[in-house]
Order: C-alpha cells, then sequence, then structure tokens
C-alpha cells in the first residue's frame, strides 16, 4: 500500500520526516534559560557587539600599558626636550609650544600624539597609562557599591520590620548627601593626613584607593533601594515559601534563592555605574582633588590642556575623546544589556 505525504519516511528509512521536522524544531525552542536568550539576543545586538569589542579593547589598553608604552619607547613621566637628531621638541621662546607637528601638538613618528606643552612628555604614553588609571577606580568604586548595596538591600527586603525601617533610613540619609563634594572634601584630608592614619605618604595610590571607597560607600544606596523592591516581591514567591517550609534558613534564602534571581538587575545597574565612576574620577582630578601629578589621569591631562587650547588644541581633544569614547561604550552596553535581559522583550 503506498503510504500518504504525512506517513512518507525519511531519506533513511528511520521516523516520518514531518516526525522529524517536529522534533528538529522543538529543540531550537527547549531548555533555553534566561541567560541563553539574552546572549542569544546580545549577539544580534550590533551596537553591543561593537560596545562590548570596545571595551576589551580598552580594557586590554589598561592591562599592557607598560607593553605598549616600551614599544612606543617614551615613558610617560619622561621629559623630552629633543627629538632622536638631536632638534628640539619644544619652542622656548614661546612658552614651550611644541614644534611642528598638526596644530603645534608635536605629533612625528616617534611622538605619534605629539608632546605636552612645557615638558616634552609623549601624551601617548600618559593617555595609555590613564587609562589603566580611569579603570582601576572605576571599577573598585563600583565593586564596593555592588556589594553593599547588594547585601544592605537583600536584608531590607528580607526581614522588614524593624530592620527595613532602619536601613532604609540609612539609605535615606546616604542618599541627601552631594556626594562628589564630599569626595572633593574627604579626599584631599585624607591623602594629606595619611602619614598619620595609615602610615602612607601622600601619593596617588592613597589617592585612589580613598576615590575607590568613597565613591562606592555613597553609591549603594541607589542600588540597595532597588535590590529592596524586587527582593520585597520575590520573598512572597512560591519557590521562596517552598524553601522556608522546608526548613531553609535565611542565609540560604537571601543567597541561593533570591539572589540569583537579581543577576540580570546587578549586571545591568554594574554596566551604568562604572561609566558614571569614570567621569566622577576624571571630574575629581580635573578639579585637583583626585590624581595629582605625576600621574597619568584623562582628568588631569584634559585640566592641563585647558591653558594650551588656543595653541595645541589636540592636547585637549585625544583625552576628552578618549574619556567619550569609553563612557560611551559603556552606557551603550548597558542599554543593550537591560533590553536583553527584559522578558518581556519582543526579539528572540
Amino acid at each position: 500500500m503506498t503510504l500518504g505525504v504525512s506517513e512518507a519516511q525519511s531519506p533513511e528509512g528511520g521516523l516520518p520526516a514531518d516526525h522529524l521536522a517536529d522534533t528538529a524544531e522543538a529543540k531550537q525552542i527547549e531548555g533555553r534559560s534566561l541567560g541563553q536568550i539574552a546572549w542569544a539576543r546580545l549577539k544580534k545586538d550590533k551596537i553591543a557587539v561593537a560596545s562590548a569589542i570596545v571595551i576589551l579593547i580598552i580594557i586590554g589598553v589598561a592591562i599592557f600599558a607598560p607593553l605598549i608604552v616600551k614599544i612606543n619607547g617614551f615613558p610617560p613621566d619622561q621629559f623630552n626636550k629633543v627629538d632622536a637628531n638631536g632638534d628640539p621638541l619644544l619652542n622656548t621662546r614661546d612658552g614651550g609650544i611644541p614644534i611642528g607637528g598638526l596644530w603645534g601638538s608635536g605629533m612625528s613618528s616617534e611622538h605619534w600624539l605629539g608632546v605636552e606643552p612645557q615638558n616634552g612628555r609623549d601624551v601617548f604614553s600618559r593617555l595609555v597609562y590613564g587609562t589603566r588609571v580611569s579603570l582601576l577606580v572605576a571599577l573598585g568604586g563600583t565593586i564596593i557599591a555592588i556589594v553593599l548595596g547588594t547585601v544592605i538591600g537583600m536584608v531590607s527586603g528580607y526581614f522588614r520590620g524593624t530592620v527595613d525601617t532602619l536601613l532604609s533610613r540609612l539609605m535615606d540619609i546616604i542618599l541627601s548627601f552631594p556626594y562628589l563634594l564630599f569626595v572633593m572634601a574627604l579626599t584631599p584630608v585624607i591623602a594629606d593626613r595619611g602619614q598619620d592614619l595609615f602610615g602612607i605618604p601622600d601619593n596617588n595610590t592613597l589617592r585612589m584607593g580613598v576615590l575607590m571607597f568613597v565613591l562606592g560607600f555613597f553609591g549603594w544606596a541607589y542600588l540597595a533601594r532597588i535590590v529592596r523592591g524586587q527582593v520585597l516581591s520575590l520573598r512572597e514567591r512560591e519557590f521562596v515559601e517552598a524553601a522556608r517550609s522546608l526548613g531553609a534558613g535565611p542565609a540560604y534564602v537571601i543567597f541561593r534563592q533570591i539572589l540569583p534571581n537579581l543577576i540580570p538587575t546587578l549586571l545591568v545597574y554594574t554596566t551604568l555605574l562604572i561609566p558614571s565612576y569614570i567621569t566622577a574620577e576624571a571630574a575629581l582630578s580635573f578639579l585637583g582633588v583626585g590624581i595629582k601629578e605625576p600621574t597619568a589621569s584623562w582628568g588631569r591631562m584634559i585640566d592641563d590642556a585647558s591653558d594650551w587650547i588656543e595653541s595645541n588644541p589636540l592636547y585637549l581633544f585625544f583625552p576628552g575623546t578618549a574619556l567619550f569614547i569609553t563612557v560611551l561604550a559603556f552606557n551603550l552596553l548597558g542599554d543593550s544589556v537591560r533590553d536583553a535581559l527584559d522578558p518581556r522583550a519582543g526579539r528572540s
């Protein structure tokens, strides 16, 4: 008897072709977690991919800064008065403005992005090392803010009652501080008294640590409020009730049942907090209360370049562009991560 179309077998003589098609389609849609769905969306998002590549390049520059500068051949703190041929790099009669190059920047085959006015330090080398400083301060502050905000927010939302009231009032107090002004007041005091307080002389290592701590300490309250609101909802869900009914303690429920459900929120907040701290570090260094000479910093370079913007505009252009691209890449990636983790998004 001749088989119908629906009963036709596959060329291999196995199961019917329509059954194989249904099985293949089922394999494509079954067992996909939220992380797998989000990863698939991110890979299809060209903006997210481009932003991630830029961020990886920036991180690579920060990690391998000594090797990159070694190829260039000019340490970031080295004063350069003459080039390889012995010709002067700076016009001493005109206030130390670089000689030659595009717009009086001193750009050449030796100094790829030119040299600084007055001292002749290589702009490329200082820009590369400035990447390391900006990322270290931003990442350190972000880690402190994420850890404090997550733990305090979970404890506040889970236990409620008196604990929630006290921690919520603490959040209100922290949020009421203008933290940039507080950083401007604290950083010089702690750095100047570092020898007496910690046995550490006033140097940029101590200043970086102070910036990380103060930025993180005054940044956790925003995240804590977000986490608290989510925990208030999650603690009433069935899987949490089931864990408690089986005898699970608060620590197990908080860190094993609730925390995994907060990962998407924490990822999005992290990608948005890092660029804000990069900008904050640059602003504080620009104002003279952050990183100080001779350590390279984008904010410090922008501050120094503001005095030479008419005679050497490229000196301001390079650190400003690096700061802009870095902050933009993190913000765009944060937006893409948020969209990818949104279960209501219409993309697949």
